[in-house]
Parts: C-alpha cells; sequence; structure tokens
C-alpha cells in the first residue's frame, strides 16, 4: 500500500543517465557494505553479458547490466543498472495479502519481514522480477532493494547515488523529470526522446535516459496502467486457502535443501573429507 494522498512529485527518485554510466559498478560495491550483503560464487561470462554477477539474488540487489551493440562498424558498450523501482503504485504492496511491502512517503517501497507469510505473490506480480526468495534458508524471507530508506528518510542519499560520481542523480521525483527533459532539449542528438520509468506501471520511483532504445538495453515493455488494478482483479478470486501454499512451498523448499545437504556430506565421507559446515 502507499500514502494516502500522496504527491509522487515530492517524494525521492533516481534519475539515471546511462550514458554517463561508465560501468565501474561501484553502485554494486556500495549497496553489498551498506546493506551488509554476502558476496556470491560466480563465473565470468556465465549469462547474458559480461555482467557479473549474472542476475540479482537474495545476495545482490543492484547491478549492472552490460550490453554490446555496433555503431560505426564498431564495438561498443552500453550500461544499465538494474534496481528495485520503486513503483509509485506498487504491484508487490497490493498483491500482499497481509501488507508486508509498503509505499513510503519519501519514495522507497520496504518490506517488513515479521508480517511477511512466505507466498511470494509478491514475486509474481513485481512487472520487473525484482523480489527476490532466500531459497538457502530454512526460514527464508523476500529481499530486494531497500532504497536505502533508513539513510532517506535521515535526510541522506542512498549508498548508491552517493558513490556514483557521474550517473546518478538524487532529489524530487518531479524536479528529476525536469532534469531529464532539460537534458534532453539541450542535447537533442544525445538522448532518445522517452524517459522510461516516468509513466511506466502508473510511474516510479526510478527514471532512465539513454541514447539507446530500451527495448535493445533489455528494459521490460511494461503497460502504463498502474499495476493495482490489475491486481486486484486476479486476487479477488482467490480463495483464502490458497494463501496457505507459499507456507508449504517454504518447507519444501527447505526439506530439499536438507536432502541435497546430506547428500553433499556422505559423498564428502565416502571421499575421505571432512564435511564443511553451514554458516
Amino acid at each position: 500500500m502507499s500514502e494516502m494522498n500522496q504527491d509522487f512529485n515530492k517524494s525521492k527518485a533516481f534519475l539515471i543517465d546511462m550514458t554517463k554510466c561508465t560501468g565501474c559498478r561501484g553502485c554494486q560495491v556500495a549497496c553489498k557494505q551498506w546493506n551488509q550483503l554476502d558476496a556470491e560464487k560466480t563465473e565470468f561470462f556465465n549469462g547474458e553479458g559480461y555482467q557479473n554477477p549474472p542476475l540479482m539474488s537474495e545476495h545482490t540487489f543492484t547491478r549492472i547490466k552490460f550490453r554490446d551493440y555496433e555503431k560505426n562498424g564498431q564495438n561498443e558498450f552500453a550500461f544499465y543498472k538494474e534496481m528495485c523501482m520503486h513503483c509509485n503504485e506498487p504491484a508487490c504492496a497490493s498483491v500482499c495479502p497481509v501488507g508486508a511491502f509498503k509505499k513510503t512517503k519519501e519514495g522507497p517501497v520496504v518490506y517488513d519481514a515479521k508480517r511477511c507469510i512466505g507466498c511470494r505473490f509478491c514475486m509474481v506480480a513485481c512487472p520487473f522480477g525484482v523480489p527476490k526468495y532466500e531459497w538457502s534458508k530454512a526460514l527464508p524471507l523476500v529481499r530486494k532493494c531497500t532504497g536505502c530508506y533508513s539513510r532517506v528518510k535521515e535526510g541522506q542519499k542512498p549508498a548508491c547515488a552517493t558513490t556514483c560520481v557521474s550517473a546518478i542523480t538524487y532529489g524530487d521525483r518531479g524536479e528529476m523529470i525536469k532534469e531529464a527533459n532539460r537534458r534532453i532539449a539541450t542535447r537533442p542528438e544525445k538522448y532518445l526522446k522517452k524517459l522510461y520509468g516516468a509513466e511506466e506501471a502508473g510511474g516510479t520511483s526510478v527514471i532512465y535516459l539513454t541514447a539507446l532504445p530500451f527495448d535493445e538495453l533489455g528494459f521490460k515493455p511494461v503497460t502504463k496502467r498502474p499495476l493495482p488494478s490489475y491486481t486486484w482483479q486476479a486476487l479477488r478470486l482467490v480463495p483464502g486457502i490458497f494463501l496457505t501454499v507459499g507456507s508449504s512451498l517454504s518447507l519444501l523448499s527447505w526439506f530439499n535443501h536438507r536432502k541435497e545437504r546430506i547428500a553433499k556430506e556422505e559423498e564428502q565421507r565416502k571421499s575421505g573429507q571432512a564435511p564443511k559446515e553451514e554458516s
């Protein structure tokens, strides 16, 4: 849910100018540090491009996606910061039966783990595929970018925006959209004449500027209609008994992980290695 009669132009938003992104991934590091997220074991080029980690996960809330393309006969790179879009009217909040998600007046969409029942409706509802499940834990929660709400409500910028020296501007959403349009008007030959996030899903708190078509960069086509109007139409037909399905699946996931761990320990014993304790 979101604050009643909220003026989204005054809530905070990210303006991400992808023509200024150098792909340094400093934002990824800052996000990991601030949120105390574990590193992931990855392999080079194990995915759709050069980005690493290859996907967002319970341990990775944001990542820089690499897109290679040809320009004037030369291979070029474009970079795209993937993160939670912090929708003005978030589908994850509207679909959650226990109100675990909330759109704050400051802008970030936050998650209350104490309310979560593990149904994972939010993962299905999000058009950007942002919420991730802690499959590695016995008692899993949903994880996603918080928009550094603890910082923002104290008047600070998110960790990624503080670290980035070129591509990320952070401020009132109305001002970010004005600034984006000013850049397009000033340098029409440089920018695509479209903002992604200004209207998608009813508007978001992350606005993108780019020189390349958004579909070529991997952006998902999303309706301009606020998604809660869709999710409520679907959920009102779902019987209450199915809300327990998520909890059942969580228990099944725990048993499967336990079975895999026992099998791995048995294999280590047969090979003469001491079984490793899980942290």
